[in-house]
Order: C-alpha cells, then structure tokens, then sequence
C-alpha cells in the first residue's frame, strides 16, 4: 500500500515539468532542422545519379537532346575524337515546411566519335 502511495505521489509531482519543456523545444527544432538538411542532401544526390546514369547512357547510345551539351576535348590520337557531353536537369526537392525548392543538377560523359 505504502508502493501505491509512492507512486501516486511521483506521478503527481509536476517538478521538472518547465526544465523539460525548455530543453524539448530546442531540441525538436534542431532534429527537424537536420531532417530538413538529411532530406535535402539525400534528394539532390539521388537527382544526380539520375542524371549521370542519364549521361552515360547517351554517350554510348547516341541519343542526344538539344539541351545537352557538347564540350571538345583533345585527343593525341588522329584517329579519334572525343566531346564532353553535359546534360542537365532541374528537379524539386522536397520541404519539411514550405514550399519544395527546385535544384539543378550536372551529369557528364565522354563520347567517342572515329574521325
């Protein structure tokens, strides 16, 4: 019974109550402020895979859109050309609050034309 009373007493007892809101708000703040960054981060580098593995693609196959671009590049061998080939996308990342924010990721890739 004396256990009872106990733990009824411990439950009541409000002492700590205004230490741990203090402590709690700042510390939500800063876990969705990482989240936010973790989220962000983790978008655009998914984005840029995307792309590069785009790039790639259109260097071995040939299929090239007008927004690529293409970049010379020397090449000691006279039997070979070579080009950078640059493609580009624009994409939202996702927000916690807010509206999404739109990034604008690279991919690059060589392409090999016989002259």
């Amino acid at each position: 019974m004396a256990f009872v009373k106990l733990m009824l007493k411990f439950l009541r007892c409000e002492r700590g109550s205004v230490e741990s809101a203090l402590v709690l708000l700042p510390l939500m703040s800063l876990f969705l402020i990482a989240t936010q960054i973790n989220v962000a981060i983790h978008s655009r580098n998914m984005e840029k895979v995307v792309v590069q593995d785009q790039a790639s693609k259109k260097a071995l196959t040939g299929d090239f859109e007008e927004s690529d671009q293409f970049l010379p590049i020397y090449s000691p061998d006279p039997h070979q050309n070579l080009d950078l080939v640059v493609t580009t996308r624009e994409s939202n990342v996702p927000r916690i609050f807010g509206d999404e924010y739109q990034v604008k990721v690279t991919g690059i890739a060589i392409v090999e034309n016989q002259r």
